[in-house]
């Protein structure tokens, strides 16, 4: 089943030529009203001017997102690096489903059932903050330099760049600088509010878009049997052709979820443990709809346009498959799904340094949150391009930081209080940090060069764990952490 319109379609170009005077009307349309979105949160922040309370309101809404907020917020941020997704599943099908979907949704389900209650038990403004309250005020430092290169938001400087890029046909240092100064000037001024605001326009208009480029596609380029029949066998194989040891290692990086500072700031925002358990889950259903839309429609274009640059290949399938109007609705839509992520962790990367890792004293000073806002923004600009242009390198890099170093320390300090000290979550995030950087660029030979580093960073945080511990334990000190816990 097909079209001459389908039959024709296009591997490259930029994105005007599809585009009607109706699609850049609804395109800006569309813009005006998430802008419009962001100035309303301005205006209600209310008249704080100064102290604690105005940094509350502008690191998490005073605590007082409610569930619908939350909903919407957490979907709209944990998309951004739409062209890494489709990416995947343009290249290895039903695989992306698994990889940056199911494994992803067990990690949920455990925040919301396990971790939710302990994190508001400790009553933080950030992640460091939190983990120096458990541990102590230089593991809170340490985590805060972990944690600042965890969200420097490079993969979704890059998605809104390559975005521009294909609109405009100018270069790609020329798209993300220019994308990348216009989202951190309204994350300046508006705060997390003004955020979740802007999350809610967003969270709308990218849940439609995706669904209408698998509705067209079913109803114009054919149905399940057409794919079956136009892409190769591994794209139906759960782990599409890759190796088992490959595949567990997304499983590894979804479980950096939980130490991900997003999902603690919204857990830190909501009114209430319970708002967040809830949103949890419902945000989950969500994005379970919203990753069969992106890998079907992924897996439809590389039956259309298998010549395609994988990274563009989603974005230029649907521009020809859509009818006009539901075109210029589809590029708000990936604006909204690259944006909506972008400020999030502008906002969140800006804290690890305005917050926990400068002088207490500067904490209340929302110029120095401001500042650190733009300095990020302009060190995420720079690194865009050391990756080269690829979205899946950068997740696949800081992710391994994230999960290989802070994971086990943190689950620790959650479920096995005492077990871990200060000096053990330093000497251990640091040596599994060390040990990650220096596989990535050893030159490996034989069996060694199939284990990710990944697996080496959990190994050597675990031996730093337990070599601390048994020197703890030898020399009789004092738990810092089994100190804490007991006064909570």
């Amino acid at each position: 089943m097909g079209s001459p319109m389908i039959a024709a379609m296009e591997s490259k170009g930029t994105l005007g030529q599809f585009l009607t005077p109706l699609d850049y009307i609804i395109f800006f349309t569309c813009l005006l009203i998430t802008a419009g979105s962001i100035f309303y949160g301005h205006s209600i922040k209310g008249k704080i001017k100064a102290g604690h309370a105005h940094v509350l309101e502008h690191l998490l809404m005073g605590r007082t997102l409610t569930l619908p907020m939350f909903v919407a917020t957490m979907v709209a941020t944990w998309y951004g690096g739409i062209f890494g997704v489709t990416e995947i599943a343009f290249t290895s099908g039903v695989y992306n489903f698994l990889t940056q979907g199911v494994f992803w949704y067990l990690t949920y389900i455990v925040f919301a059932f396990f971790m939710v209650d302990r994190i508001a038990a400790y009553h933080s403004v950030t992640l460091p903050e939190l983990v120096s309250k458990m541990f102590g005020p230089t593991a809170g430092r340490v985590a805060a330099v972990f944690n600042f290169f965890n969200v420097l938001p490079v993969a979704y400087t890059l998605s809104l760049g390559l975005f521009l890029q294909l609109l405009t046909g100018w270069s790609l240092l020329t798209s993300v600088s220019v994308g990348t100064v216009l989202v951190c000037t309204y994350s300046i001024m508006g705060g997390f509010r003004s955020d979740v605001f802007s999350d809610i326009v967003q969270f709308f208009v990218m849940c439609a878009a995706v669904f209408f480029v698998v509705a067209f596609s079913y109803a114009t380029v054919g149905d399940w049997t057409f794919l079956k029949n136009n892409l190769p066998a591994t794209h139906f194989e759960p782990m599409g052709g890759h190796g088992l040891a490959t595949t567990m290692v997304w499983g590894l990086i979804a479980f950096a979820t939980l130490v991900d500072p997003n999902f603690y700031q919204k857990c830190f925002a909501a009114k209430n443990p319970q708002t967040a358990k809830k949103g949890i889950f419902i945000a989950t259903l969500i994005w379970f709809c919203f990753d069969i839309c992106t890998t079907l429609g992924a897996m439809y274009a590389r039956a259309m346009i298998p010549a395609a640059d994988p990274k563009q290949s989603y974005l230029l399938y649907a521009l020809q498959v859509l009818p006009n109007g539901f075109r210029g609705f589809f590029l708000a839509g990936i604006v909204a799904i690259v944006i909506s992520t972008l400020d999030s962790y502008l906002i969140i990367a800006s804290q690890s340094v305005s917050y926990d890792l400068v002088p207490k004293h500067w904490r209340e000073n929302i110029n120095i949150h401001r500042l650190s806002t733009v300095m990020v923004g302009l060190l995420a600009i720079g690194l865009s391009m050391v990756f080269d242009g690829s979205i899946k390198d950068v997740w696949k890099t800081l992710g391994s930081y994230s999960a290989g170093c802070l994971l086990l320390p943190m689950f620790c300090g959650f479920f096995l209080p005492g077990v871990v000290s200060e000096r053990g979550f330093i000497v251990s995030t640091v040596l599994g940090a060390i040990a990650i950087t220096y596989w990535r660029f050893a030159e490996l030979t034989g069996f060694w060069q199939e284990v990710d580093e990944i697996y080496i960073g959990l190994v050597m945080t675990f031996v730093g764990i337990m070599v601390i511990r048994a020197f703890e334990q030898f020399r009789g000190d004092p738990s810092r952490q089994a100190k804490h816990a007991d006064s909570l």
